[in-house]
């Protein structure tokens, strides 16, 4: 599908994603060897968006699975269409018949969660499957999970094994709020995804920002470097950036002390990080 890293990057790059080499080589590796792989970084680095242009870059679709608190095997794999069951059942009845069990779970009253939807994905090019904040779910589902992804196939016990006949390009993405197995991590590929720097924000703030004029961009990512120098709870990510910019081209502001304080809640997310930031903000157009 891809020839070649530069090839890859040059692809992500017609999507507005900007890939520095070494992401760019890690991502490349993951195509084609068809091993899964773990972006890691602080939030607003773009792991989530990395995926995202990728699966437009292969031109195929991207199927994300959510991972939270309490996510269990079940809600990530499939569920049984319930109430469409109950209406076979009466509209049976109605026809004075009994329903069969083997009637009733069938393949169209499946409901195939993104798990299952990634594995019976048919193809040619395989989909992208994003398991997103991998670091948020219970050490039970990623145990389940390295199985599955280990097998490429699915037991649902009244329909028998669902093999994937296409693999999918399987990306992790973690924040880091808690250490993940070693069984997981000898799994896959690894890339640290860290904050780009002033110089690369600009240049994803122009992408991103259509129209935004150049003092608009190269203030934001200026005042975001700087940020990002304080002591906060959460430093602003190339996200902030992007919104921060969108903000103040919304507003038809320049930035200054003024649409700064005006439009804080775009780059920071805590009261004690808008604290912290004041003093710097104050001379934020020089």
């Amino acid at each position: 599908m891809i020839d070649d890293v530069d090839a890859l990057v040059a692809g992500l790059d017609r999507q507005g994603y900007l890939a520095e080499e070494g992401l760019g080589t890690a991502l490349f590796l993951a195509v084609r060897l068809r091993q899964p792989i773990l972006l890691e970084g602080e939030p607003g680095v773009g792991k989530t968006a990395a995926a995202g242009a990728l699966a437009s870059t292969l031109d195929t679709p991207l199927i994300r699975l959510q991972c939270y608190e309490g996510l269990s095997a079940a809600e990530a794999l499939y569920e049984w269409n319930y109430p469409r069951q109950l209406l076979g059942i009466r509209l049976a009845e109605a026809r004075g018949e009994t329903p069969r069990e083997a009637d009733l779970f069938a393949p169209e009253y499946l409901l195939r969660r993104p798990l299952l939807a990634a594995i019976e994905h048919p193809g040619p090019r395989p989909a992208v499957l994003l398991i997103d904040e991998i670091d948020r779910a219970d050490d039970e589902f990623e145990a389940f999970l390295f199985e599955l992804l280990a097998e490429g196939a699915v037991t649902i016990p009244e329909l028998g094994t669902r093999r994937a006949a296409v693999p999918p390009i399987v990306v992790l993405t973690s924040n880091r709020t808690r250490d993940l197995h070693d069984a997981l991590l000898r799994r896959c590929l690894y890339h640290w995804i860290g904050y780009p720097d002033q110089a690369r924000v600009a240049a994803i703030i122009a992408r991103r920002v259509p129209g935004a004029g150049e003092p608009l961009v190269t203030g934001v990512a200026g005042a975001v470097s700087r940020l990002r120098g304080l002591d906060l709870v959460k430093p602003p990510g190339v996200a902030e950036a992007i919104s921060w910019a969108n903000a103040l081209q919304l507003l038809g502001l320049p930035l200054n002390a003024g649409s700064a304080e005006l439009t804080l809640g775009a780059v920071l997310k805590y009261r004690e990080d808008e604290e912290a930031a004041r003093a710097l903000l104050a001379d934020i157009a020089g």
